[in-house]
């Protein structure tokens, strides 16, 4: 089953497909080593990584497992990141949220804006029942985007990841339809 990446638009945002072109601005984000700190996979330190993703976003929208959607910001086209649902379970009715910005992009709500704008398709569209999110516990940041969208810490995973040569532990967070934001819902 394809999963039609959507394009999607808010007020200062546009989640949109990944193109080839992309490919710089991604390695330009993910061989930042401050943007991947928390990161459970080290800084890329070559391109090709970059086109590899952008071949996998676009396999796991013909699996069918997710979607995967580049971020401009709508007002100069300015790339501001990358959002995600992966892990996409029909017959569960969930997913998995994911997003990575620039660095100069930090601090805007873009992440929130994003987030949601993508929420409110995975739960209208898909008919999602619940959606999980993982943060390293170093990155308050991360956990308030979360937090301000709906969802709820649901406990920790104590070690499950090497970050940079150093054990990490992660936050679980969970967002429920029931407790989607009534103001997220359409009239």
């Amino acid at each position: 089953m394809t999963l039609a990446t959507p394009v999607l638009t808010t007020d200062r945002l546009r989640l949109r497909p990944f193109t080839d072109a992309d490919a710089d601005r991604l390695y330009a984000l993910h061989s930042n080593t401050h943007v991947m700190r928390y990161w459970d996979s080290p800084p890329w330190t070559e391109r090709a990584r970059a086109e590899r993703f952008v071949t996998t976003c676009r396999k796991v929208e013909a699996e069918g497992t997710g979607a995967r959607v580049a971020i401009d910001r709508a007002s100069d086209g300015a790339f501001v990141g990358w959002c995600g649902l992966t892990e996409w379970n029909p017959v569960y009715r969930s997913a998995s949220l994911g997003y990575c910005l620039d660095e100069a992009m930090w601090g805007h709500g873009y992440a929130t804006e994003a987030a949601h704008a993508l929420l409110r398709w995975a739960f209208d569209t898909l008919d999602l029942n619940r959606v999980q999110s993982e943060a390293d516990t170093r990155n308050a940041a991360s956990a308030r985007v979360l937090e301000k969208i709906g969802f709820v810490r649901e406990g920790t995973l104590r070690e499950d990841c090497v970050v940079n040569g150093e054990v990490s532990d992660s936050w679980v967070f969970g967002l429920i339809r029931r407790e989607w934001p009534p103001s997220a819902r359409p009239l």
